[in-house]
């Protein structure tokens, strides 16, 4: 049974990978498996300089889910390239930067920069973050900045490129297919919605930014929904990811239309989570006699007009 997908340029072992920001820079999990049976390592959003991030509390788990409002916090560009690379470039075969900045410039400083870097296979860029007050959330719902950005960065950038939208739009497909027509390989779908939480003790937001990133099961309704409707409007691959805590989770997104997907919040509950995913998805494929998990992309179109 084959377990392998194309992404781009890249050609990934296996579909799962971790969502950015839950998993680090993989050096938390390297003690618990090896990172090397994951498809892809996807590190925490880098920004040119260091960032702190948002005041605590940062994290606060919700029925279903969690809620956050990290705010990017990351050493940024020096650091990693000179401390943190060094460290992960062996731990898997394809490593993906992902990014964000608070102008064209930023996002062009740091495409041009990772361009430089064999061991860095492929970029994705963060237009979604809902937790910064600049650049993030702004980006991905703003139609023209959007194109400006994955156009500018496509100019600089020769190898694959991934551009994360935002949920928290009207309706995604536009910006989808902006992405794509402005030189996006391929998309994630989605990053969080935005929430709130209240103690009702105290009678103020809980969180220090007052309001974060929902994640976990609660939204993975909404997202299959998303990828199910964007596979419709784009021809490129599809990430999903949004509350995948199961086989038969991860299953929804790529009858949807996703060629692959990333874990978030379930490495938080399960460390060990995505390497049982990737043994039970080769064992579906065996119980139902697929060959190949790239058959399953938008199975669940099946007898619509434009499918």
């Amino acid at each position: 049974m084959n377990l392998k997908v194309k992404i781009g340029e890249l050609t990934l072992k296996n579909p799962v990978m971790p969502a950015s920001g839950t998993f680090g820079f993989g050096l938390e999990f390297k003690d618990i498996f090896d990172l090397k049976n994951l498809g892809a390592l996807v590190v925490k959003t880098i920004t040119k300089n260091p960032r702190l991030g948002n005041r605590p509390p940062r994290v606060y788990e919700v029925s279903c889910g969690m809620i956050n409002s990290i705010g990017l916090a990351n050493p940024g560009w020096d650091y990693f390239c000179e401390k943190i690379l060094p460290q992960i470039k062996d731990l898997n075969d394809i490593l993906i930067l992902n990014i964000a900045g608070e102008s064209v410039e930023e996002f062009q400083y740091l495409a041009r920069e990772a361009q430089r870097f064999d061991e860095i296979k492929a970029l994705e860029l963060n237009v979604s973050c809902p937790n910064v007050s600049k650049g993030g959330i702004a980006f991905g719902t703003d139609l023209e900045a959007l194109k400006q950005i994955v156009s500018s960065v496509r100019k600089i950038y020769s190898k694959t490129l991934i551009v994360k939208l935002t949920p928290n739009v009207t309706d995604i497909t536009v910006y989808a297919k902006a992405a794509e027509n402005a030189g996006a390989d391929a998309l994630t779908l989605i990053n969080t919605f935005t929430g709130m939480v209240i103690d009702v003790k105290s009678k103020k937001p809980i969180l220090g930014n007052k309001h974060g990133g929902v994640s976990g099961p609660a939204i993975r309704p909404m997202a299959v929904k998303m990828v199910y409707d964007c596979f419709k409007a784009v021809s490129i691959p599809i990430i999903g990811v949004g509350g995948i805590d199961s086989k038969e989770a991860a299953l929804e997104f790529f009858l949807a239309g996703a060629t692959a997907i990333q874990v978030g919040s379930q490495n938080f509950v399960e460390p060990g989570f995505m390497p049982r995913l990737i043994r039970e998805l080769g064992e579906y494929l065996q119980e139902e006699n697929i060959e190949s998990i790239a058959k399953l992309t938008g199975l669940a179109h099946r007898g619509e007009e434009n499918v």
